[in-house]
């Protein structure tokens, strides 16, 4: 009998090294149990995707049970007793079903097609040359806290409508919301979300109300607009505003990271890449392939169904791990070369259905403009030293990346 691989997301070895352990998960001949979640792990590209686009697999069932139920469920995740995430973050866009989750996402939708997302690109190219300037002589820097991470926030920020220098506030409000999404959180870890999650609704009324008195030209002056017609709750406005601020930072930092340490991990790819600038929108689609920002989403059956050539039961939880999917050698030729030419790259990075990310062609157009921006203006550049990585199963990037360049 084939004996069972350890999945330890909070340990080092996983950290340093997911996709070892993804490899072991996706050779089982059937999909694996883990306890800790009571999930069933996907990690086929085949499969993650059937359940992504089946519109009978949910996120959320919460509207299909009972109020007992429903308190029941929390506490056994821990999320109870937390009355700003529980309003906010529990019930958003993203963790919402149904009508509700139909309505909201055509709202926002209209505000991220490609052709809106594109006029933001002076936006973000004057915003990094400036944070390129600020730099200085530098010859040595952690691309991650120096650079990286201003970015995808103060873009997102003026989206929005948020003074940049609101935007540190609400990256850091962002990662302590959000790490209470992986597995292995603790009481501290609750707090912390709590506590964000409360600062972050004041701060977005009191943002909402100066919006409602000057409107501006931004999304927050449009949201105000659809609460006005009736189209949206307040609770619904904010809600939905917090989680495109929070989508739009830690993920597209983490791509961002774990981005750049390819093209050094693979100085012939990066070559390529400067020699034919042409190349950067598929190499910004490999690198969403090859380190997967947000590696792990799960899904309810609502119903009876086949998966990976099994029967599970109404109500099973599936985690989709898409960091492994997409390193699926089925579906990929040499799954673990990255390729800044690889085309077609059917990754599901971004998800699948009617949870696939909206944000994406701003992460993309972000991405774009930094790496070319960085190639132009630095001769060389190379690693300092290996990076480590955030630990955990629903998140993927360097937590520093030390990088020494050199100028034309």
């Amino acid at each position: 009998m084939q004996a069972l691989p350890k999945l330890d997301p909070q340990s080092e070895g996983f950290a340093r090294d997911p996709h070892h352990t993804y490899t072991q998960l996706r050779n089982l001949p059937d999909p694996y149990y883990y306890e800790d979640v009571d999930s069933w792990m996907l990690t086929k590209a085949a499969d993650v995707e059937a359940v992504a686009l089946n519109k009978t697999m949910l996120r959320n069932v919460d509207h299909l049970l009972s109020a007992a139920e429903r308190k029941d469920a929390q506490r056994k995740l821990n999320w109870h007793d937390m009355p700003h995430h529980e309003r906010f973050v529990q019930t958003n866009l993203l963790e919402s079903e149904g009508d509700t989750h139909a309505r909201l996402r055509k709202l926002v939708f209209r505000e991220f097609t490609a052709a809106m997302i594109a006029r933001q690109r002076d936006t973000i190219q004057a915003f990094v040359d400036h944070l390129l300037d600020g730099l200085g002589d530098r010859d040595a820097f952690d691309f991650v806290e120096d650079f990286a991470a201003h970015v995808p926030g103060h873009i997102i920020g003026r989206v929005i409508g948020v003074p940049d220098e609101d935007c540190p506030r609400l990256r850091v409000w962002s990662e302590q919301v959000v790490r209470f999404f992986d597995v292995g959180r603790n009481d501290d870890d609750k707090q912390l979300a709590e506590r964000a999650t409360k600062e972050f609704y004041e701060y977005l009324l009191t943002l909402v109300a100066a919006r409602r008195a000057a409107p501006q030209e931004d999304l927050m002056t449009r949201m105000v607009g659809h609460q006005d017609a009736g189209l949206m709750s307040e609770d619904e406005l904010i809600a939905t505003t917090m989680l495109i601020l929070m989508a739009g930072h830690g993920s597209t930092i983490d791509v961002l990271g774990s981005g750049m340490h390819a093209l050094l991990r693979f100085p012939d790819q990066h070559q390529r890449l400067r020699d034919d600038p042409k190349l950067i929108n598929l190499a910004v689609q490999e690198m969403f392939r090859f380190e997967s920002p947000l590696p792990y989403f799960h899904r309810f059956a609502t119903e009876d169904t086949e998966v990976a050539g099994r029967m599970f039961k109404a109500g099973t939880r599936f985690g989709l791990l898409y960091g492994a999917a997409n390193r699926d050698p089925a579906r990929f030729e040499n799954p673990d070369q990255f390729d800044v030419s690889r085309s077609p790259n059917r990754h599901i990075a971004f998800g699948g259905g009617t949870h696939f990310c909206l944000g994406n062609h701003l992460a993309r157009l972000d991405m774009d403009v930094i790496f070319t921006t960085l190639n132009q203006r630095f001769a060389s550049i190379e690693l300092a030293h290996e990076p480590a990585y955030k630990p955990g199963l629903s998140v993927r990037g360097p937590i520093a990346l030390n990088i020494a360049v050199k100028r034309h």
